[in-house]
C-alpha cells in the first residue's frame, strides 16, 4: 500500500469543512455502480452495425442511400 494522498489540492485554500466535502462527494462517486442496461455510447463511425447492412442496388438515390446510417 503506498502512502499517496487520494486528494490533492493545486489551487487555493481550502478549509476543513471544504475538503471533507470534497471527500465525501468524490467517495459517494466512486461508490455508486453504474446504472444497469446502460449502453455505452459509440460514434457512428466506429459502430460496426452500420458496415453490415444489405447491399445496394444500382438505381435512383442508391449513391445516397449508400452512406446513410439505417
Amino acid at each position: 500500500m503506498t502512502d499517496a494522498p487520494l486528494l490533492r489540492v493545486v489551487r487555493g485554500n481550502p478549509d476543513d469543512a471544504e475538503l471533507a466535502a470534497l471527500t465525501a462527494v468524490v467517495a459517494a462517486a466512486a461508490a455508486t455502480p453504474a446504472p444497469a442496461g446502460k449502453k455505452r455510447r459509440t460514434s457512428w463511425w466506429g459502430d460496426r452495425a452500420t458496415a453490415v447492412h444489405a447491399p445496394q442496388a444500382p438505381g435512383e438515390g442508391a449513391w445516397r442511400a449508400s452512406a446513410l446510417p439505417r
